[in-house]
């Protein structure tokens, strides 16, 4: 059997997006317009005040009352002195504004974990402070070098 285009299928999967998918589902896309609407939302919020809205989330906008979230009250002062202007904007782009709130929400940072190095040492090293505990001077005062002296040599030579 010869092949040619005609009698081979190739299956290739295009990519679904996440709106897509999300469509798929009945109860999802039920939800996707409020999505929508918020997503475009926030586009114009961050239109309008560039600077402010890289930290600022979109809570709640229900009634003509604009819920903000912003991550440190610092910020908040300073959208507060913003509102108008905000407000102006959003009106002119067809939203609605009565009113907004503002919700100082700080999150948890993330987790820096620094990676312990393993410290090792040679085995020259080791033999060494096995000397230095057998030839110390076995007084009170040196009892307590001797004996940590032997416990570290006794954790690097195992049995």
């Amino acid at each position: 059997m010869r092949f040619n285009s005609s009698n081979v299928s190739i299956n290739r999967r295009n990519p679904v997006g996440a709106t897509d998918f999300l469509r798929r589902d009945d109860k999802l896309a039920a939800m996707m317009p409020a999505i929508e609407r918020m997503a475009a939302l926030q586009k114009d919020c961050a239109t309008a005040l560039p600077a402010m809205f890289k930290y600022c989330e979109i809570l709640a906008f229900d009634d003509g009352q604009l819920t903000l979230s912003l991550p440190n009250a610092s910020l908040a002062a300073k959208l507060k002195q913003q509102i108008p202007k905000l407000q102006e904007t959003l009106a002119r782009r067809g939203w609605q504004v009565n009113g907004v709130k503002l919700r100082v929400q700080m999150t948890k940072p993330a987790e820096i974990k620094e990676q312990m190095r393993a410290l090792s040492l040679p085995e020259a090293a080791v033999t060494a402070f096995d000397e230095l505990g057998e030839t110390l001077e076995d007084t009170p005062q040196n009892a307590t070098l001797i004996a940590a002296l032997k416990a570290m040599v006794a954790r690097r030579r195992p049995g």
